[in-house]
């Protein structure tokens, strides 16, 4: 069942995605090679916890981190080792909070170093087709059309959309109706309305579509051993358009990196 959210609540939902924003933006500067995930991992978790947050993955289903780490062939879900980055690596960063009862969850996909030229296209196309996605989000649209509008965009560049791993509803609860896969098609779903709120997240594959899992239960990979990309955001229908709730602004500022393309959907400046 989808819950539509108030105002209020959406502006509580705004604060939990802004402390995890706020987190990637920390993480940011300190991805580098030689680093390792898990002391990254733990700058997130003080981050959160100093903010009034709660880490949102931590001890979830049993997920013993505050973040989902996964370089490179691995999709999402990996666990943060001490394994140092290095050189190259690509490497998606996904967060959750939990403040005042619910929940902020986004994801970036950093570069590690200098990254080669067909990597850095799967990231832009996998960011640029968060984008064209999140346009679709507005009231009287369907699940199928945001689905779809990311499938023909990346499939169109020639890359696997992953069908086994989708967005969702989010509020009270990390994981809220509707499912929001990264394919379908136009039309086809559950209708969207006025205060939804969904995390849209694209998990996109250089090569072949389709996925493995590790034995520790979590990590998922790319079954060709191919790089994979992933970006999420928190995104409220708002006046039946679509609202980011969270930003890469932070994420930008801590690496130099100018951009306009959150502007289009900030009906309301973010804190």
């Amino acid at each position: 069942m989808i819950i539509p959210k108030t105002p209020e609540e959406i502006e509580l939902i705004r604060e939990s995605a802004l402390i995890v924003s706020r987190t990637l933006g920390m993480l940011a500067a300190e991805i580098k090679p030689g680093v390792n995930c898990l002391y990254l991992d733990g700058l997130a978790e003080t981050f959160i916890r100093d903010h009034g947050a709660e880490p949102g993955f931590l001890g979830m289903y049993g997920f013993p981190n505050t973040l989902n780490m996964s370089p490179n062939a691995q999709v999402v879900h990996g666990i943060p080792t001490k394994d140092p980055l290095k050189d190259g690596d690509i490497i998606s960063v996904d967060c959750g909070a939990l403040k005042n009862g619910f929940y902020g969850d986004h994801a970036y996909t950093f570069e590690v170093g200098e990254v080669a030229p067909d990597t850095k296209k799967l990231l832009r196309v996998t960011k640029e087709s968060l984008y064209i996605g999140i346009r679709e989000f507005r009231t009287g649209n369907r699940v199928g059309d945001v689905g779809f509008a990311i499938q023909k965009y990346c499939e169109n560049h020639g890359y696997g959309v992953v069908r086994e791993l989708v967005g969702h509803g989010l509020g009270k609860k990390l994981h809220e109706s509707p499912e929001m896969p990264n394919y379908g098609k136009r039309g086809r779903g559950k209708k969207f309305v006025e205060g939804m709120v969904v995390a849209i997240e694209p998990m996109i594959n250089m090569g072949t579509r389709r996925i493995r899992q590790l034995r520790d239960g979590w990590t998922i990979l790319t079954a060709d051993g191919q790089p994979s990309a992933h970006f999420e955001h928190n995104v409220a229908i708002v006046n039946g358009k679509p609202e980011l709730l969270s930003t890469f602004q932070y994420i930008y500022e801590a690496l130099g990196i100018e951009s306009d393309e959150e502007e289009e959907f900030r009906q309301i400046a973010a804190n």
